[in-house]
C-alpha cells in the first residue's frame, strides 16, 4: 500500500463527510439533509439574496430552486422579488424558519464542543482546521470596511499585539506605541479593513488620516493560517484603493526589521524607505509611497 499525499486527502475527505454528517437522510436528526440544512443555515446568517447565496453554496440555479422550495413547503422561508431590483430576488426565514435555524445552531455547538472533547491535543487540530477553511475557500475571503473599535477589528488586533510581543526582542506594549485614535482610522479620515472567511475575521490594515494628503498604514496583520495565498498584499491594495477614495495622495508606514516577511511585502510592491518620521519606539524602518 503507497500512503502518498493522494491517499492522505481521501482520508481526510472520508473522515470530515462522515463527522459533518454529509451522507446522513437526516442531519443533525433535524428530519432533513445536509443540503437543505445548509441553505436554512446560509439565510439564518443574513446571506438573503438568492443569487449570493447561491455562490456561495456553489450551487447551479435549478438545484438552489429546488433546495428553497423544499424549504418554502416546510413554511421556513418565503422567496420574495428583491426590493430594489425587481429581477432578483431575496429569501427570509419565517418564525417557523427562524426556530429551526436556532434549533441547528444550538446542535451544531453541541456538536463542535464534543467533538473537541474528546480530542487530544485540540488547539493543533483547530489550527490544522483553519489552514484548510482558508485554502479551500481561498476565493471567497471578503475584505470589508468595519469599525475599528468593533469585535472583528478588536479580534484582530489583540492577535497582532501579541503577535508582536512574541516576535520583538523588547516585547510589545500597545501603551507604548503611537496607537492611532479610532476616529483617524474611520471616514472621512481614514478606514479600517477586516479580511474575513466565512464571516471570521483572518486579517486587518487600518488607514491612518487626519483630514489632508498624507496618511498612514497602521497594523497590516494576516493570521498564521491565512499567510502564503496573497491576503497581505490584497489587504494593502484595499487600504490604498480607501486612501485614494479619500483624495489622499502619499502614505506612509513605519515596521520592524523582526517583521522580515513584512518589508518583503512593501519593497516589493513599490514602497520607498525614508528617515524616519516618528517616535514610536517600536519600528526601525520607514516607507512612503505615492497612490
Amino acid at each position: 500500500m503507497t500512503i502518498d499525499a493522494i491517499s492522505r486527502i481521501r482520508r481526510f475527505n472520508r473522515a470530515v463527510t462522515a463527522e459533518v454528517g454529509a451522507l446522513d437522510t437526516s442531519f443533525l436528526g433535524r428530519g432533513r439533509p445536509l443540503g437543505v440544512a445548509r441553505v436554512l443555515n446560509a439565510v439564518g446568517h443574513g446571506r438573503q439574496d438568492v443569487g449570493s447565496l447561491r455562490d456561495y453554496l456553489g450551487l447551479d440555479s435549478g438545484l438552489m430552486s429546488r433546495l428553497l422550495r423544499s424549504l418554502e413547503e416546510e413554511g421556513l422561508v418565503v422567496t420574495l422579488p428583491h426590493p430594489g431590483d425587481a429581477r432578483r430576488r431575496v429569501v427570509a426565514l419565517t418564525e417557523a424558519g427562524r426556530k429551526e435555524f436556532a434549533a441547528y445552531e444550538a446542535l451544531s455547538n453541541a456538536r463542535a464542543a464534543e467533538l473537541m472533547a474528546r480530542i487530544p491535543r485540540g488547539d493543533d487540530l483547530l489550527r490544522a482546521m483553519d489552514l484548510v477553511a482558508t485554502a479551500l475557500g481561498r476565493d471567497r475571503i471578503a475584505i470589508e470596511e468595519t469599525d475599528p473599535r468593533g469585535e472583528a477589528a478588536l479580534h484582530c488586533l489583540t492577535a497582532y499585539y501579541a503577535e508582536l510581543g512574541r516576535r520583538f526582542a523588547t516585547g510589545f506594549d500597545v501603551a507604548r506605541s503611537r496607537d492611532p485614535d479610532a476616529a483617524d482610522m474611520m471616514r472621512p479620515r481614514g478606514a479600517f479593513l477586516v479580511a474575513l472567511s466565512d464571516g471570521l475575521p483572518i486579517g486587518c490594515v487600518g488607514l491612518k488620516g487626519k483630514g489632508g494628503e498624507v496618511a498612514e498604514i497602521k497594523r497590516l496583520w494576516v493570521c498564521p493560517s491565512a499567510r502564503g495565498f496573497g491576503l497581505a498584499r490584497r489587504l494593502m491594495e484595499a487600504a490604498e484603493a480607501a486612501a485614494r477614495s479619500l483624495a489622499i495622495g502619499v502614505l506612509r508606514l513605519d515596521s520592524n526589521s523582526a517583521l522580515t516577511e513584512a518589508l518583503q511585502l512593501y519593497r516589493r510592491t513599490g514602497w520607498t524607505e525614508i528617515a524616519r518620521f516618528n517616535d514610536d519606539p517600536y519600528p526601525d524602518v520607514f516607507f512612503e509611497k505615492r497612490v
